[in-house]
């Protein structure tokens, strides 16, 4: 079920268990990267260009020119290198560099305190807030915060503070029962100035949803109502860390302000050089974990599961465990996992903003999330929308999907393992989907290529148990077709009276390759 007791620091061993492949995964990122850097070499079929463009609404016009002040271009990077040592650890080329600055953050701090001795109790009752203000003072400390629950109407973190627990659920910090629906349980304390080497660690942080009754939505804008924002931050961490019922997120890294300047802009005041680790969360109005406009994060070892979707109109809830969005570049994923989300993980876009580009996913498991893998620049889709100007560049290797179902989130969407739309350059490198035997799936495809993507890769696929889908891989053809798709070493188990065919393909593609694709036939079994 991967619920509240889930260990994701596991999720490596159980990768291995599902899939039932012990890779080397060192020699599999290597393969990825060949396949991607074969992407990039290719002149893709063109995305035929519209014969009539949807008129610019003035809300669109209106928002490009408030926040054309607060953006910048957008540039497609240099992709993150990604490593794997001799023991099988993966991290970013780049995280050298944030060690060191670990490093420079211990030689900073110049005491060491306890919030108890400044007036904090940890029973569930008194307000702490000023207690932790005077424990944190202008920073170069490490507070400790022992067992207990602390109330607090919102802690602010300078740079150079390091906030330490005694473990998850040993230390909780709890949202005061006043506290305003924009509250950050925990924040930096300058979004415009902003902050750099920030630690927090070991402990518990609930949002208390509960104090806003039965109110319909949970939050109120931008980057407010979460358990721990990041805004404008440089070289910052968060480890073993539960986020509980926040009203947006459990953790935003972030920038300054969200920003809709229009596709090909950036918000100014980005966050860049964070790591998050071992960091559980559910009952999230959002997302668990999401980025924005932020760059150089790594995401390992985390579990995110059971969103209550509440900051979205009821059934039209995208509440993704983890949601790589608006202008987020060089974002790693390791080693992940998310349950019964509306998306596992959805990497996108707003229309009026820049795609997320240049992020890798190795290792993750979705559990019955309604779309477990979802990449999308929304509205740069059809003939008729603009062509996007900044979605590009995913790689991936070892994704498990388990159980795609339908969700309460999103009462109208279909269940998908995998769905990309509107991207150029995608590699996905060993995919394992699993379908729940008993479950219809009404004929639908298991994964869909799709809204004009471009030079995609999939290799080393494997679907078991969809026995009433309609296809594997369905490549999507018309006037919105995906073209220069390459689909390779496809492998699927299913009943003897199955109708399922392992890869369709819709009219009009003009570059679309198959390589060894084979199915196993398994006997029906007798019904009970």
């Amino acid at each position: 079920m991967l619920g509240k007791l889930h260990d994701p620091r596991k999720n490596a061993v159980l990768l291995a268990e599902i899939t039932g492949r012990h890779l080397d995964i060192g020699k599999a990122l290597k393969e990825t990267e060949q396949l991607f850097q074969g992407c990039l070499t290719k002149d893709a079929v063109p995305v035929p260009t519209a014969t009539k463009k949807l008129p610019v609404t003035f809300s669109q016009k209106f928002g490009e020119v408030v926040f054309r002040p607060l953006s910048k271009p957008a540039v497609i990077t240099e992709p993150t290198k990604v490593h794997a040592d001799t023991e099988g650890n993966i991290y970013p080329d780049w995280l050298g560099r944030l060690k060191q600055e670990y490093n420079q953050l211990q030689g900073n701090i110049t005491k060491e305190v306890n919030v108890a001795d400044f007036g904090a109790v940890g029973d569930g009752k008194t307000d702490c807030t000023a207690a932790f203000k005077k424990a944190i003072g202008s920073g170069k400390v490490k507070v400790i915060v022992p067992e207990g629950v602390f109330i607090t109407r919102g802690i602010h973190l300078p740079s150079w503070t390091w906030l330490a627990g005694a473990g998850k659920g040993a230390t909780t910090i709890k949202l005061h029962n006043n506290a305003d629906k924009g509250a950050r349980l925990l924040t930096n304390a300058h979004h415009w100035r902003g902050n750099h080497h920030i630690m927090v660690e070991g402990f518990s942080l609930d949002w208390n949803v509960e104090r806003l009754g039965s109110e319909p939505k949970t939050s109120t804008w931008g980057n407010h109502s979460s358990c721990l924002t990041y805004a404008n931050v440089t070289y910052c961490w968060v480890k073993d860390v539960e986020t509980i019922n926040p009203g947006l997120h459990g953790v935003d890294i972030s920038s300054t302000l969200y920003n809709y300047a229009g596709d090909g802009r950036r918000a100014i005041g980005g966050s860049k050089y964070i790591w998050v680790d071992n960091v559980t969360g559910y009952g999230f109005g959002d997302d668990g974990i999401t980025t924005h406009h932020s760059d150089y994060i790594l995401i390992s070892n985390c579990h995110m599961y059971d969103p209550s979707g509440r900051a979205h109109r009821k059934g039209f809830s995208n509440s993704n465990g983890f949601e790589i969005d608006d202008g987020s570049r060089n974002v790693v994923l390791v080693n992940n996992s998310s349950a019964r989300c509306f998306g596992g993980i959805e990497i996108k876009a707003h229309q009026n903003s820049s795609a997320a580009s240049n992020v890798q996913i190795i290792g993750h498991i979705s559990v019955n999330d309604n779309r477990s893998y979802n990449f999308r620049h929304i509205g740069h889709h059809k003939s008729e929308d603009s062509e996007s100007k900044t979605a590009f560049n995913i790689m991936a290797t070892n994704l498990v999907s388990v159980g795609p179902v339908f969700s309460d989130l999103y009462k109208d969407s279909k269940p998908r393992c995998l769905v990309i739309s509107g991207y150029k350059n995608v590699v996905l490198n060993h995919l394992t989907f699993i379908g729940e035997a008993d479950y219809n799936y009404h004929g639908g495809p298991v994964a869909a290529i799709q809204y004009q993507v471009r030079n995609v890769v999939l290799n080393n696929i494997s679907f078991k148990n969809f026995s009433t889908a309609g296809s594997g891989i369905k490549v999507f053809g018309g006037k919105n077709r995906a073209d220069s798709v390459e689909i390779r070493n496809v492998t699927a188990i299913d009943s003897e009276d199955s109708s399922f065919e392992l890869i369709t393909l819709g009219p009009g593609l003009q570059d679309v390759k198959l390589e060894k694709v084979k199915r196993k036939r398994e006997p029906v079994l007798p019904k009970k």
